[in-house]
């Protein structure tokens, strides 16, 4: 790609901050205000002095602190991990102080989309079976059963039908039978069981692990039934039995799965999963604020947008309860940050373990600044809920859940909760799709976009070119309709999906 030399070399973000990020790679020498130069090369994304900053001194980036100085920082001074540390900071959480009404419109006049409404009322935008298994000792055998019946043929006659897909996890045993890794557990596999993007669903076990499927039915109230069918290896007589079972099951499935049919559904149904992975200096500044402001519009939509990544919003977490719509859910987000401080201290970590190698060459230096790009996915409306780990997601409008930051944990959880759509978006370049959820990539510069357009969905790069952040929120918006719809997104064409199942594993291995 060609460099634009067009744009303006930097942006400051806010006039309250002492730093400005290069729109641009900087040569030495290039000229900031009169009088002042940069005094070394500044990679494109990365942040530079623009005024005097005092050792020990705060740091700021969108009208925020993102760290502290280690010693004088010079106007024109390349500001990164060799001079810019983390640092606590007292951070007034204001509770409640910034919550506005927002209109949502009337279902007659919301956006919809072409879905699939299911017999309980949930709707899907895709039309997968779906293969859990309790206990990684069933991984192979799932995968088996899902191989067989995407190769066999029995899948010609339903083309409304996706696939088949093993949705296979390396824990199940070796675990507590009881405690918050358990229960973390039992509500992924439950959340996926049920989940609207499932037209049937097949659950294999071993029979003699921890997480019996036995005890999962009688927690949930759950009876076996056309759609729904659970066995174990043991039970089932080994191997090629259960495989020949299996297959049995999902000929009997075809014929209600592959019978339904799309239908036309407003955008209140969209369960929209926020994520961002692969962080560079401008996720915070292009594809996460556009995807904020597509997230606005599903709201007023009547739809739900669910932020998550706990600790990729330490440090910005009093920008969220501002806007928590009651005091009580504010302070809900604020117990879940306590959680994570004492979780990475009872590790020997620190929340300050992230930002990755890669987010640091793409410019960001410390969790306060990655979280404060990464809050930007969540828009502007009141946060209306916080829920923990794969929760049932039951409020609408912008909700909160409880996730690591590692993406395929985060969406998994996510997924769990009913979202039916994830929003992706990457500097970086991550390789990430999703089933049964499709996923769509908004990259954050252009030059990445170019380079991996066949993993791109949309680029936000052209945001520093004049594109609006509005125009392109509006953008991502009708892409969220359209793939909610039926329209593969790039990761889809590649066949990502299959293994980017991963239940959060906490708690001893035992």
């Amino acid at each position: 790609m060609t460099e634009q030399t067009d744009r303006p070399p930097f942006l400051r973000l806010s006039q309250e901050d002492n730093v400005a990020v290069a729109s641009r790679k900087l040569d030495a020498g290039t000229v900031i205000s009169e009088g002042v130069s940069t005094n070394a090369r500044i990679p494109f994304g990365h942040k530079f002095a623009v005024q005097p900053i005092g050792d020990g001194e705060a740091v700021r980036k969108f009208g925020q602190i993102i760290g502290f100085a280690k010693g004088a920082i010079a106007p024109g001074e390349w500001v990164h991990e060799h001079n810019l540390a983390m640092g606590d900071f007292e951070r007034d959480y204001r509770f409640s102080e910034d919550v506005r009404p927002i209109n949502i419109l009337p279902e007659e006049e919301q956006a919809t989309f072409m879905g699939y409404r299911r017999a309980n009322g949930k709707v899907g935008t895709r039309n997968y079976i779906g293969i859990l298994t309790s206990v990684n000792c069933s991984a192979s055998v799932a995968r088996f059963i899902a191989q067989a019946a995407n190769n066999s043929g029995m899948l010609d006659d339903y083309p409304g039908i996706d696939g088949v897909v093993a949705f296979t996890h390396g824990t199940g045993c070796g675990l507590a039978d009881q405690g918050e890794g358990f229960d973390m557990l039992q509500r992924t596999q439950w959340g996926y069981a049920g989940h609207p993007n499932l037209g049937g669903v097949l659950l294999v076990g071993l029979g003699c692990e921890v997480f019996q499927i036995g005890r999962m039915k009688e927690t949930y109230g759950i009876e076996e039934n056309d759609l729904f069918r659970t066995m174990t290896i043991q039970d089932t007589g080994g191997t090629v039995k259960t495989i020949e079972q299996g297959l049995d099951y999902i000929r009997q499935m075809l014929p209600a799965v592959g019978a339904l049919k799309r239908e036309e559904l407003p955008a209140s149904h969209i369960t929209l999963a926020l994520q961002c992975g692969g962080s560079d200096g401008y996720s915070g500044i292009t594809a996460n604020p556009a995807l904020g402001i597509a997230a606005d519009i599903l709201v007023r939509n009547g739809g739900t947008a669910v932020l998550s990544e706990t600790p990729e919003i330490y440090g910005a977490e009093h920008l969220l309860t501002r806007r928590a719509v009651t005091p009580a859910v504010g302070e809900k987000l604020i117990e879940r940050i306590r959680w994570w401080e004492d979780y990475t201290a009872r590790n020997r970590n620190e929340m300050n373990n992230n930002p990755s190698p890669g987010n640091k060459l793409g410019g960001l230096t410390t969790i306060l600044e990655k979280s404060l790009g990464a809050a930007a996915k969540g828009g502007s409306t009141p946060l209306n809920a916080v829920y923990e780990y794969a929760e049932q997601v039951t409020e609408k409008g912008f909700v909160f859940m409880d996730t690591p930051g590692y993406d395929p944990v985060s969406i998994t959880g996510q997924v769990a909760g009913g979202c039916n759509v994830v929003c992706f978006t990457t500097g970086r370049g991550s390789a990430y799709g999703n089933k049964p959820s499709p996923s769509i990539k908004l990259a954050t510069n252009s030059a990445m976009y170019e380079r991996m357009s066949g993993d791109m969905d949309i680029n936000c790069g052209d945001i520093l070119d004049g594109v609006s952040l509005e125009e392109k929120g509006q953008q991502i918006f009708e892409e969220v309709l359209a793939v909610a719809s039926g329209k593969r997104t790039c990761s889809e064409k590649l066949g990502y999906g299959d293994a980017e199942f991963v239940p959060w594993q906490i708690g001893a291995t035992m």
